[in-house]
């Protein structure tokens, strides 16, 4: 038998959309509604990843692709896009983006005979985006980082673009400076007992954080995701220890449920 194709899963999701014959579910749905469902699939996809379980990752791949599909389907039925201008508008754009690998700016022209730098496609990258920002209506620095985004990875996002017309720490120590300023505000908001003001310094903190994470070159995002790991891992063994004992946690204090913390760490290196 052989394999669906691409067409097969276009055709399945007119099906699911048909106003006679199919499904209920399917057809209440609209562009806000699977929202929620695209960033559930999306992080799953990550979860899979970093769990390195390849033989589940094909099937969640397939469900982000879903989302696109039935993304398409909802636009088709508006007249609005289809799949076919999703795609060719996605390749247009990728092989604009890409001049080192397509100089003539056609998808099967000539190829590039010259090395480039990761670096410098980057920078090149940022450049031709920036130019296709002042192509648009809107043209604002910020504009067209979503506010979808998680936090921590939209403030990461924010920061970049703003970095790239200069508003920017020149050395990660001036960032370490302005975190440590803040924190002096959250310590005044804290003894002034102004709850408000400890969420707003509480954020401003956090904020200075990414930056500083962003000036060291790491996805402040993916480290909390590991730090996250992490933490779960170790707060497990102290899990077992403490059922292992056939006591209650009450029955422990923090030195106690601290020194199997360690432990963990321990069995780590």
């Amino acid at each position: 038998m052989s394999q669906y194709t691409l067409e097969d899963l276009i055709f399945l999701m007119s099906r699911l959309r048909d106003p006679d014959s199919g499904c209920p579910w399917d057809l209440q749905q609209d562009f806000a509604s699977i929202v929620p469902h695209t960033l559930e699939e999306a992080y799953e996809v990550a979860d899979t990843i970093e769990r390195e379980d390849w033989p589940h990752l094909q099937d969640e791949l397939g469900d982000l692709l879903f989302q696109v599909i039935f993304y398409a389907q909802l636009g088709r039925e508006r007249s609005l896009f289809d799949m076919d201008g999703i795609i060719d508008q996605l390749v247009s754009k990728l092989v604009r983006r890409h001049p080192h690998v397509f100089p003539d700016g056609q998808l099967r022209g000539a190829r590039r005979t010259d090395e480039i730098e990761s670096d410098r496609v980057n920078e090149q990258w940022e450049a031709i985006k920036s130019v296709e920002r002042e192509q648009k209506a809107r043209a604002g620095i910020l504009d067209e980082v979503p506010l979808a985004l998680p936090a921590l990875s939209r403030a990461a996002k924010l920061q970049k673009r703003a970095a790239g017309v200069g508003f920017d720490w020149s050395e990660a120590s001036d960032v370490l400076d302005k975190i440590e300023e803040e924190i002096a505000e959250l310590r005044e908001a804290m003894q002034a007992g102004d709850q408000d003001a400890v969420a707003d310094e509480m954020g401003d903190l956090l904020f200075a954080q990414v930056n500083l994470a962003r000036k060291l070159g790491v996805n402040s995002e993916q480290a909390v995701r590991n730090t996250n790991t992490k933490f779960e891992r170790r707060f497990r063994y102290i899990e077992e220890q403490v059922t292992a004992s056939g006591r209650d946690w009450s029955q422990f204090t923090l030195q106690q449920l601290d020194h199997w913390w360690d432990q963990a760490k321990g069995l780590e290196s």
